[in-house]
């Protein structure tokens, strides 16, 4: 910025030319000069200044509250008076850019010194509005865990999710994964691509209800078959209540989400080296998700559908005596009230363990997917804050 002032050429000189200057170029002019005050720099090019009048604040300050004995050599004692304005230009000045707690500490601990130092940059660093609308989030979600309610007998929630971009098998590269919330059992239902509203309507009939009856909840993600009219049309005409996920936040309809990725690990194990073959594999996917004893039931899908775990394996018996019909409803009830019992369980740890690393606060919404009107969206702010508070869902 100093050369600019001038105009000047610059020319190659070689090495070999470059020698020492003679006695006379380094003559001494004792001849006196008026000094120019004047700075090299103009001040429309200063961003932020180096020398801060804080310093001199902090000098007058000094006079009424004094340096304790405690504050370390080299370190200039910041009174009470100067400490909100020092830690407010320290962590909003252009030459900071907003740092982060531990950066704008050591930016001032280098220089100043009081006791609270620390304490009082987290404090004022963890409200600042700036760096909360345009830093991008790193904490957990906000707010605590609503668990969905627990069903009171099967097959009368479900949860209902595509598995899609799967390579052509059978003419089929999409899966219905239907899900009972209350056994965690699962049907798979290969399909040629993503079907509509009305069709996914009728597989649901066709595959579903006829087999399990109508249920009274249906819980699916924000997907076009399912915030159609024409799917709760059909589905206020069942009397079957549409419950729809957070937009971008699959936690709430976890339990289809958990039996996608065991299917996709499934056909991975068995179809790594014949992709196009997996469509073969869905019954038997199937099978393996309704046979294991699941963690919150602490009992099979089967078992708690059936009130038995069905044989898996040939077996060979002279004489197999069928159980009376009061005997088998009796002993299907109380597989019935042991899952639910353990399912209320396993809510409460899974919001116990959810909750230990969440807080109620203020709620901020991400702009990622806000129809925000601005001239250049990269530099705009990454989140905006609401006036209501609500629970993390």
């Amino acid at each position: 910025m100093f050369f600019t002032h001038f105009v000047f050429t610059l020319s190659y000189r070689p090495g070999s030319q470059n020698t020492k200057a003679d006695a006379l170029s380094r003559m001494y002019n004792t001849e006196e000069r008026s000094m120019d005050h004047t700075p090299i720099l103009l001040a429309s090019c200063l961003v932020a200044p180096v020398v801060w009048e804080l310093d001199a604040d902090i000098e007058r300050a000094l006079r009424t509250e004094p340096t304790p004995s405690q504050c370390p050599a080299g370190r200039l004692y910041v009174p009470s008076a100067v400490r909100d304005r020092l830690i407010y230009w320290a962590h909003t000045s252009p030459s900071s850019g907003h740092p982060g707690i531990g950066r704008t500490v050591r930016c001032l601990s280098g220089k100043y010194w009081w006791s609270t130092l620390a304490k009082d940059v987290r404090v004022y660093v963890s409200s600042c509005s700036v760096c909360a609308q345009c830093k991008a989030p790193r904490h957990l979600p906000r707010g605590k865990l609503q668990p969905l309610p627990v069903p009171q007998h099967p097959w009368s929630h479900l949860s209902v999710d595509f598995l899609t971009d799967l390579p052509p098998s059978q003419g089929n590269t999409t899966i219905l994964v239907v899900v009972d919330r209350f056994s965690k059992s699962c049907r798979l239902l290969p399909l040629p691509g993503l079907l509509t509203a009305l069709q996914t309507a009728q597989a649901l009939f066709t595959h579903i209800f006829r087999h399990y009856g109508v249920p009274e909840d249906i819980v699916s993600d924000r997907g076009p078959q399912f915030t159609s009219r024409v799917w709760r049309a059909f589905m206020e005409r069942l009397g079957v209540s549409v419950s729809l996920t957070s937009g971008f936040h699959p936690e709430s309809n976890g339990q289809v989400e958990r039996v996608n990725q065991d299917v996709g690990r499934f056909l991975r194990s068995y179809c790594q080296d014949r992709p196009g073959e997996w469509a073969a594999f869905i019954p038997w996917a199937e099978m393996v998700q309704n046979s294991l004893r699941h963690s919150s039931t602490n009992l099979s899908p089967f078992q708690c559908v059936l009130g038995y775990q069905p044989v898996l394996a040939p077996w060979h018996q002279s004489q197999i005596e069928a159980p009376a019909v009061d005997e088998w409803f009796k002993h299907s009830e109380e597989t019935w009230d042991a899952a639910h019992v353990h399912l209320q369980r396993a809510v409460r740890r899974q919001k116990a363990s959810a909750d230990r690393h969440r807080s109620e606060d203020r709620v901020w919404i991400s702009t990622r997917n806000l129809p925000l009107c601005l001239p250049c969206r990269k530099n705009s702010e990454k989140i905006k804050q609401t006036n209501e508070k609500h629970t993390h869902k």
